[in-house]
């Protein structure tokens, strides 16, 4: 089973496809373990963990950054994956 993978410090676009497919691969393997399965939900958890990220920034004790990183983007989609 293909488990869930994590964001790599100072990943680059390439690594950031290759945890795209790793998710695909997960959510085919084991989609239960997917709050949000469907595409219409992944979308919708994706623009409410967007909208709530300065939270989990200051959470971190770190600023929101101004410009998206490959590996900010990863985060995005993992929490999608889970985030209510």
């Amino acid at each position: 089973m293909t488990s869930v993978p994590e964001t790599i410090p100072g990943m680059n676009r390439l690594d950031l496809a290759d945890l795209i497919d790793q998710l695909r691969d997960n959510l085919k393997e084991d989609p239960e373990s997917w709050e949000n399965p469907d595409l219409d939900r992944f979308l919708e958890s994706l623009s409410a963990w967007t909208r709530d990220m300065d939270g989990v920034f200051l959470n971190r004790g770190e600023p929101l950054p101004e410009v998206p990183s490959w590996e900010l983007i990863a985060d995005m989609l993992l929490a999608a994956r889970i985030y209510e």
